[in-house]
């Protein structure tokens, strides 16, 4: 039996609050209906991440060996939410709510879980651009679900790009922080090619080699603002409350980008966080940034990958079946036909930044 609309949202909002602070404190930002939205949609993402991860609220990380059973729960799972069912799962409930609600076209939980998929087995990037693609399916995807969430027509590809910009902003900076932490559980989504620049194999012995991890983690730090700032044009399309939520969080995480960067080799053993002063100050500039009004023209969006796109998707309650998510689906890179908002590292250690 499905809990009902209010016990869920009690759910989800408790489990937004243990899992992550900082999502936590910009979802508080939105209007009211929009953050129970959001939450449910957090909700959901944090359980398959924990489920995958054998980990509790982003916390505890662990090598596992019956990942493949726990994909296909999540898989299971997650069909029956899209298809309405009641799941026996609060947090698989959650999603069928909102999926319900905003008519989530379901090929973006599909290709959520595409990225656990690869994490399950042990994927690693060879090249740039397989490192983009797997962006897009662990939190780029995650962008476009939130954008609907707030709002955003799911036909709108121009603003949808822009909020799959903030989901690769974010993951981007979560790898950067996070190459100490994934070495030590057999994890590296450096791509293979940069490491192989610098006569590195990917694993534990990694770190024996600071000074160029160092130099890749600000490569990371550097492509992860040039997202950042394509979102926050994006973000320009959304209302008030949203477009004040979605720059917070983009300056939060921006600040995780740009201290890894600055630490350098010091980032790669001390997990860089923001502090709650440092949070505040990011709410309070963003409510103004969000009331000033935008500059005209609106500035092309060049240079950045681009998120595949799927025919038409149809909405949940179409009766219709989601089309297929490949593991690496394709997508572009240096678009220049899409002018603009926004959102996960599935790899968050819970609380994102800190």
């Amino acid at each position: 039996m499905t809990a009902g609309r209010d016990a869920l949202v009690t759910y989800a909002a408790q489990t937004i609050a243990a899992g992550s602070k900082s999502f936590a404190a910009a979802s508080r930002l939105f209007a009211p209906a929009v953050r129970a939205r959001a939450q449910l949609l957090y909700a959901w993402c944090r359980a398959c991440d924990d489920m995958i991860d054998g980990q509790e609220m982003g916390h505890g990380m662990r090598r596992l060996d019956d990942g493949a059973a726990r994909l296909e729960a999540i898989q299971a799972l997650t069909g029956k939410a899209l298809e309405g069912e009641a799941t026996g799962h609060p947090a698989f409930d959650c999603l069928a709510m909102v999926a319900g609600e905003t008519r989530l076209p379901a090929h973006y939980p599909y290709d959520l879980i595409a990225g656990f998929a690869l994490d399950a087995a042990g994927w690693r990037p060879h090249s740039e651009a397989d490192l983009y693609r797997y962006c897009y399916h662990v939190a780029g995807s995650v962008g476009c679900m939130m954008a609907i969430v707030m709002g955003v027509d799911p036909h709108d590809d121009a603003t949808l790009d822009r909020a799959c910009d903030l989901g690769i902003a974010f993951q981007l900076a979560n790898i950067a922080r996070d190459v100490g932490e994934d070495a030590a559980v057999g994890r590296c989504y450096l791509p293979g090619e940069w490491l192989a620049e610098d006569g590195i194999v990917p694993g534990l012995a990694m770190l024996d080699h600071p000074t160029a991890l160092a130099r890749f983690t600000a490569r990371l730090a550097e492509a992860a603002l040039g997202y950042e700032e394509s979102a926050r044009i994006g973000a320009r399309r959304l209302p008030y409350r949203s477009r004040w939520a979605v720059l917070a969080a983009a300056g939060i995480y921006g600040a995780v980008a740009r201290k890894v960067a600055d630490q350098g080799e010091a980032a790669l053993t001390k997990r860089v966080v923001t502090g709650k002063l440092e949070k505040l100050g990011f709410i309070i500039s963003a409510a103004v940034s969000a009331a000033l009004p935008a500059s005209t023209p609106e500035p092309p969006r060049l240079n950045l990958w681009t998120r595949p796109r799927w025919a038409r998707a149809r909405p949940v309650d179409d009766g219709g079946p989601a089309p297929p998510s490949a593991p690496l689906a394709a997508g572009r890179r240096g678009s220049r036909s899409s002018p603009p908002p926004p959102s996960s590292r599935r790899h968050d250690g819970g609380d994102g930044p800190g």
